[in-house]
């Protein structure tokens, strides 16, 4: 067992902290069965005055099998065949998954959310949706919201306040379109730069990750789940998803491999993110689709259920991610059974027919035809339903169940934009400065240049209103280019091209370069050098003799050092989102930069992985590492 690897104190507090939320077994074994009753205004889970623990069990009670299983699916709405399927299977849940409503505005989310409800509603026992979505750098999915840096970018920063404000800000615009779970955060430990969910991560280390768990889950969640803001949130993805090996993973790079780690490692390095998220109370976890030494987390009890739910006394439950059951084996109701018994409380199953996936009626049929012939206990159903019903109590559904349109104000509000701004100057890292930063505002003339210069798209990165982030959709923020331009003085020239033409003349030159948009396996890969159009950029302000700052926009750190030496400054922006105003900040010298790197800089690929600890540790740049202006 996993337990001794943890102190007796955090144990303790994880079980202080929720054991008066527990349902016993004893309890549960206890329910009579009134499934053939309907219930009455007067039933105790009517009531909110009554303890919720109690709320729970009375409604369990009226439960037929029929609807215990719906309370356990979760569908993808892009699949549903018909919205009446809500109510004909007793869905407990939703989710969007790069699937937006037309138009896409604050006001349709809400209208859509609000339509599934009422379907919902009119089942029998009246029991609500909880509504999942990926917000993990702002309300992305939504034109118009605000959006954060990428939680790379984001542990630069090492500032938790900050990080909860920033998640407050994002349980706030999520609210506002009804939207009620968010899967987030991300506390995954970024091991392998090569990773293409690298910049979803805080960072490389169990230090910055834990103190960042903390902060998010308490912005998502407030200090009550029943609070009109508060958003439920998801620690995801339980375990070791960054530290796969090469060769394991999807078309033989690293996303959902086999992350081959001791006992030791994944007690020390990638559980104690989980570890203060559970202490913080967080109300849901996320499996996580790799192996871990051979064997699949969503399939692991002694993970799942053993470690998790007995040993950390987590109470909430645990909600499967994409597709992720049929990665088990071959046979998809032995997935379901093996996942379930694992512990998995409820299962994401998007539907998705053409891509090879299984429905979510089979899913139903073969979860009570498991349970029929005995392969799934009830009391195991029973466990699952109460976890589920006991987070809806908590979050108020049942008393308000729609959203709250007050709060469309809000979304992609000034006060907001204002935080992420914020956001961007604190998360962004000084590399190298030869004198040349910060530039006077009067500086005469300034040439910008690159393809991340002035494109929002490539700024803000992955899981940006598409889940690739490509999806030209987006408007609303302030470009690199733009904001420089609105910042400097009006007597300063400010000249821009893509390609670094055009530079004649120019006092300084800076090339905002990096990578593009991906997300997911889609981002592994086997080189981070720069690519030609990078390079070539550079070349032309090199041609004209200028100095040369450079900006790099990207989710993870690139090979550079055989460019470094040409260049006078170097800026690490990662993803900074929309607010492309708190890059001036720091260029200007407003803000002195204060980002630390929360990953190691490598010097080569031959040097990756490479983390802070190692035996042999040379980087270009140390974990920790970071410039101030004098």
């Amino acid at each position: 067992m996993f337990s001794a690897y943890f102190s007796c104190k955090t144990k303790h507090t994880a079980m202080e902290k929720l054991e008066e939320n527990q349902i016993s077994d004893s309890a549960l074994s206890k329910i009579v069965d009134r499934s053939n009753e309907y219930p009455s205004n007067n039933s105790i889970y009517k009531d909110v005055k009554n303890p919720i623990i109690d709320r729970v069990l009375d409604l369990l009670s009226y439960m037929t099998l029929e609807e215990k299983v719906g309370q356990m699916t979760q569908v993808g709405r892009q699949f549903l065949k018909q919205e009446k399927d809500i109510s004909d299977y007793f869905l407990g849940s939703l989710l969007s998954a790069g699937a937006a409503p037309s138009p896409n505005t604050p006001e349709s989310w809400a209208m859509m959310y609000d339509g599934y409800q009422n379907i919902a509603l009119s089942t029998r026992l009246g029991i609500p949706l909880i509504y999942g979505i990926d917000a993990i750098h702002g309300h992305n999915n939504v034109i118009g919201a605000t959006i954060f840096p990428h939680q790379i970018g984001l542990g630069c920063t090492n500032n938790p306040k900050l990080i909860e404000d920033v998640y407050r800000v994002t349980a706030i615009e999520v609210a506002a379109t009804g939207i009620d779970w968010n899967f987030a955060p991300n506390l995954g430990v970024a091991r392998d730069e090569r990773w293409g969910r690298t910049y979803e991560c805080f960072g490389e280390t169990a230090e910055i990750v834990s103190k960042m768990a903390e902060a998010s889950v308490k912005g998502l969640q407030s200090t009550s789940l029943g609070q009109a803001t508060s958003i439920l949130a998801c620690a995801k993805h339980f375990i070791g998803d960054g530290e796969t090996i090469w060769g394991t993973g999807l078309n033989g790079k690293l996303d959902q491999g086999d992350a081959r780690l001791s006992k030791e490692q994944l007690s020390q390095i990638h559980m104690q993110g989980f570890l203060k998220a559970i202490n913080q109370g967080v109300g849901t976890i996320m499996p996580a689709y790799n192996m871990v030494n051979g064997k699949y987390c969503h399939g692991r009890k002694d993970l799942l259920t053993n470690l998790l739910k007995e040993d950390l006394n987590f109470d909430g439950f645990l909600i499967s991610d994409w597709r992720a059951l049929e990665k088990i084996g071959d046979n998809y109701k032995e997935n379901i059974i093996k996942s379930i018994n694992a512990g998995v409380d409820m299962v994401m199953v998007p539907g998705a027919e053409k891509w090879g996936g299984e429905k979510y009626t089979t899913f139903i049929s073969l979860l009570i035809e498991s349970v029929n012939e005995g392969s799934i206990s009830i009391s195991r159903i029973n466990d699952a339903v109460a976890r589920i019903l006991k987070i809806k109590f908590q979050m108020g559904l049942f008393e308000k169940p729609f959203s709250n349109k007050i709060l469309l104000e809000k979304v992609g509000s000034k006060e907001h934009r204002n935080i992420a701004q914020k956001a961007v100057r604190e998360s962004m890292v000084l590399l190298k400065n030869d004198g040349i930063l910060p530039l006077s505002k009067k500086i005469g003339h300034i040439h910008i240049a690159g393809k991340n210069a002035n494109n929002l798209e490539n700024q803000c990165g992955g899981w940006t209103i598409s889940i690739q982030g490509n999806s030209g959709l987006l408007k609303t923020g302030t470009t690199v280019y733009e904001a420089i331009k609105m910042a400097a003085d009006s007597t300063t020239k400010i000249t821009y091209s893509k390609d670094g033409l055009g530079a004649e003349g120019a006092n300084v030159g800076i090339a905002v370069i990096g990578e593009r948009p991906y997300a997911t396996s889609q981002g592994d890969t086997s080189s981070l050098l720069l690519d030609n159009e990078d390079i070539d950029c550079i070349e032309e302000f090199y041609k004209m003799g200028i100095p040369v700052v450079v900006i790099i926009i990207s989710g993870r750190p690139l090979i550079i050092e055989k460019e470094l030496e040409k260049w006078n400054g170097l800026i690490a922006a990662w993803l900074p989102g929309s607010e492309g105003s708190g890059i001036a900040d720091v260029i200007f010298g407003d803000y002195n930069p204060s980002g630390k790197l929360s990953i190691s800089w490598p010097r080569s690929m031959d040097q990756i992985p490479i983390n802070s600890g190692d035996k042999i540790y040379n980087p270009l740049f140390k974990y920790g590492f970071g410039l101030k202006y004098q």
